[in-house]
């Protein structure tokens, strides 16, 4: 079956650390992506998700433009990040390993998110919903993202691992919908 992201009511978070000492919490604001999931068989799954990198949010207008700069995004010259699939490894009913390839600024690395199946319900408008959590950590610097600065009492600025926290409520497509796309 195929089902589309309700962006309305999904999330795409990550947090990092500031200055060793705090976590920066943000998120995407624009992404959108294509799930075929099939309950019966998880591991037949694929996912193919597009994050607007403009649209990062961390609360702050001048650190969000030193991220959309080409120090860090680039987000002129790549607008988008990209997650595609490469296979599914279910662990139980409703948790498993999603491992797929993650485009920033050109640059694919694998990674592996694990992931939980909260559920399927019908909504009140009669369109059947399902739920998905998923986390992963990546290391910034494997996709160029290297921009940092030196502190005064040592260490850095911007942490180096970036912890990606997922939340989506996926609808299903209908049949003839799914045909015509």
């Amino acid at each position: 079956m195929t089902w589309q992201i309700d962006p309305a009511h999904s999330s795409i978070q990550f947090t990092v650390r500031h200055m060793m000492i705090s976590k920066v919490r943000g998120n995407f604001e624009k992404f959108s992506g294509t799930i075929d999931f099939t309950e019966e068989n998880p591991a037949n799954s694929t996912v193919s998700v597009e994050i607007d990198a403009a649209s990062i949010n961390t609360r702050e207008e001048q650190r969000d433009g030193h991220l959309k700069s080409p120090d860090f995004l680039n987000v002129a010259e790549f607008p988008t990040l990209t997650f595609k699939s490469t296979r599914v490894e279910p662990s139980s009913s409703d948790e498993g390993k999603l491992i797929g390839d993650l485009t920033i600024r050109d640059i694919t690395k694998e990674v592996v998110l694990d992931v939980e199946y909260v559920g399927k319900a019908k909504s009140p408008w009669g369109t059947t919903s399902a739920g998905f959590s998923g986390s992963t950590t990546i290391n910034r610097t494997d996709w160029g993202l290297t921009w940092n600065q030196t502190l005064e009492t040592g260490g850095i600025l911007v942490g180096d691992k970036i912890k990606i926290d997922i939340e989506l409520e996926l609808i299903e497509v209908a049949e003839q919908e799914a045909v015509a796309a």
